[in-house]
């Protein structure tokens, strides 16, 4: 079937400057994510920007408006972001930098772990502390608990197809109801939402680039260390992730960011966040499985729910959370699934 959007995309990239120098006949796939959008690789005649990324967001399901909004707020902050050449509102296409190809996820290992975790939280570090928020929605009790929601919805429902009692439903429901109310009690910054291995690129200067911003709130101070230091993609023992979470914390007092000055309730704090999170995430994977097609993630609940088994063991509060996740993979999996 002919891919109508693509055409049209191909005869928008002819009809830009020529002083841009771009090869709409270059045009390959680049990547794609869990929304909607699309992004493709076009390649340039100038020295400067051999290359191009031209997003693809379909105006009825995608907004294509944050994402510009938020990219000049980072950009004001001298934060690495793809710049914006030339958009098309009506059709949901933007043309941007090319920050190249190579993630934080694709570069990572034990040998360079600690550079590149370093620039990481130099560079969370800057943008909480020189990104303006005032424009920005806020992770507000309604926006946490629509994302804990997922969990029982779509992870224990129609993953593992596991109905909650009353009881059980009345116990998770009070669980959300003390995460939220210790969550929304941190000290607020920007929040990229998802600040993690494969949205942060390895680049020659500034690094890293950052992408897929467009979801950005003012919310917790601890959400972003959570998303780089307990990635959904990439695992660490617990000892180096404390290592990390404290490095990030004496540097964050040290540039003034509004951090706890005890660092066993900054890294509890950091677990609440963690386990919001998570949960959210389990529920997210799954729908995008179930509802989207998308099997890409299955592969990565194994991880996310050790996260959450951990920090729900941990503390007394979640152990009816920690009886409900037993319960759930205690049934037989449908679809030989095993998580």
């Amino acid at each position: 079937m002919q891919d109508t959007r693509f055409e049209s995309l191909k005869l928008w990239l002819k009809s830009l400057s020529p002083e841009l120098g771009i090869d709409a006949n270059s045009i390959s796939p680049a990547s794609s994510d869990a929304s909607f959008r699309r992004y493709f690789r076009v390649l340039g005649k100038n020295d400067r920007y051999p290359s191009f990324i031209v997003m693809d967001a379909p105006v009825d399901k995608e907004d294509s408006r944050p994402f510009i909004h938020v990219a000049q707020l980072l950009l004001d902050a001298q934060i690495n972001v793809p710049k914006i050449f030339e958009m098309n509102l009506r059709e949901g296409f933007l043309l941007l930098s090319d920050l190249g190809t190579t993630t934080l996820f694709s570069e990572i290992n034990d040998q360079n772990a600690s550079n590149l975790y370093k620039d990481a939280t130099n560079a969370l570090i800057n943008i909480q502390k020189n990104t303006k928020t005032n424009e920005l929605p806020l992770y507000d009790k309604t926006l946490l608990r629509r994302e804990l929601d997922l969990f029982p919805e779509w992870y224990l429902s129609k993953h593992l197809q596991y109905q909650l009692s009353l009881k059980e439903k009345e116990d998770l429901g009070l669980i959300f109801d003390q995460l939220i109310e210790q969550i929304l009690r941190q000290p607020t910054v920007f929040v990229h939402r998802d600040y993690h291995s494969r949205n942060l690129m390895v680049t020659h200067q500034n690094s890293p680039g950052i992408l897929d911003f467009q979801d950005a709130v003012i919310g917790p101070i601890t959400y972003d260390l959570v998303s780089i230091f307990r990635d959904a993609y990439v695992g660490w023992d617990e000892e180096v992730q404390i290592d990390y979470v404290v490095r990030y914390w004496e540097s964050a007092k040290k540039e003034g960011l509004p951090v706890s000055s005890d660092f066993g309730e900054f890294y509890r704090d950091f677990e609440w966040m963690g386990l919001q999170r998570h949960l959210k995430v389990l529920g997210i994977f799954a729908r995008l499985y179930h509802r989207d097609g998308k099997d890409g993630y299955l592969k990565d609940l194994p991880l996310v729910l050790q996260y959450t088994e951990k920090v729900a063991q941990r503390y007394t509060i979640f152990k009816p959370l920690v009886r409900i996740l037993d319960a759930a993979q205690q049934k037989e999996r449908p679809n030989g699934l095993t998580f």
